[in-house]
């Protein structure tokens, strides 16, 4: 990750799965085409917490879910609130061409992979990669934009009707999402809890939950992955029916050991999903078809970013928000 820089800012930095809260890092220089971007809120999410615990080797400041303001860029943005994209592709390959910007191979990722991320006062992104807030969506609700793009992309990638029996396992960040768009398919929506605690929780907020010990193996349609750990695979494919959908949203520090011929025999259709549409997700929270404000489990400030970040590891905590210095709309 390397770009020119000047002028010292603070921000939550990752190098060989260690983070740290440094005051000394350049603020970023903008170069054609791009915009600089002063964050006002950014969002911990459960990928930069899996890359803490190896799963990428990336160095640099952590994060990608963000909102800012443009301060730098095209006179219609300055002074805008915004949100970007994740991916960040280079336009001009054949992959792009075909539309698939979001697997180009040389592309860079948030936060992720040879761009540094939001956890930190100011960043700098394509003019291409921003979509500006609706005025009335408010700045923690916009926070939610790509998490909730990503749980949209289900949607995208498979047919779910009103007669489908669709099982979420993993009602963290992201699974909360994906049950709230999921809902609005008219589906047998099911979201499957760790304890009876968690269910009377899901059962308060309108949705039906089972346990573990309550799963009907084989009952499924559908199951989409959202745990995390390795265990909700295995979860996920036995509650699936022959012929079921296999969605993973997850994705693993470690490795992940799959019955590869069960998968066969029952001609199971395995479907990786990662990042999705902006523009869907901005209507969706302009519009409050998914309120996502009761999802927020706490805002820390910048300086506490390692409390932050230690307390959104917690079992059961959702979404812990990160608010910049003079991080004012």
């Amino acid at each position: 990750v390397a770009d020119r820089r000047e002028h010292p800012m603070m921000g939550l930095w990752l190098e060989r799965q260690i983070v740290s809260l440094r005051q000394d890092l350049p603020k970023p220089v903008v170069v054609d085409g791009e915009a600089l971007v002063r964050v006002i809120r950014a969002g911990i999410c459960s990928t930069d917490v899996e890359l803490s615990r190896g799963y990428y080797p990336f160095t640099g400041i952590l994060g990608h879910e963000f909102v800012g303001v443009v301060e730098q860029g095209p006179d219609r943005l300055v002074g805008r609130r915004v949100v970007g994209e994740i991916n960040l592709p280079c336009g001009s390959c054949g992959t792009c061409r075909s539309g698939c910007g979001n697997h180009c191979p040389s592309r860079s990722v948030l936060g992720i992979v040879g761009r540094h991320g939001v956890f930190a006062e100011y960043v700098t992104l394509p003019v291409s990669s921003l979509h500006t807030v609706p005025k009335d969506l408010s700045t923690d609700a916009a926070n939610f934009t790509e998490p909730l793009a990503a749980a949209l992309q289900i949607r995208e990638q498979i047919q779910i009707g009103s007669g489908d029996r669709v099982i979420v396992v993993g009602i963290g960040k992201l699974g909360q999402l994906v049950v709230r768009v999921l809902q609005a398919t008219g589906c047998h929506l099911v979201a499957l809890v760790h304890s009876e605690s968690a269910k009377q929780s899901m059962l308060t907020a309108g949705f039906q939950s089972i346990t573990v010990t309550g799963l009907e193996e084989g009952g499924f349609d559908v199951a989409i992955e959202c745990t995390g750990n390795t265990a909700g695979f295995d979860i996920a494919r036995r509650a699936l029916r022959p012929r079921g959908t296999l969605v993973m949203k997850s994705t693993y520090a470690g490795r992940l050991n799959v019955d590869a011929a069960a998968l066969v025999v029952d001609e199971i259709t395995l479907v990786g999903s990662r990042c999705g549409p902006f523009e869907p997700a901005l209507r969706f929270l302009a519009h409050n078809t998914v309120d996502v404000e009761p999802l927020i489990a706490a805002r820390y400030p910048l300086q506490q970013a390692l409390e932050a970040f230690a307390f959104a590891q917690d079992p059961g905590v959702l979404k812990v928000l990160l608010t910049m210095p003079g991080g004012t709309d």
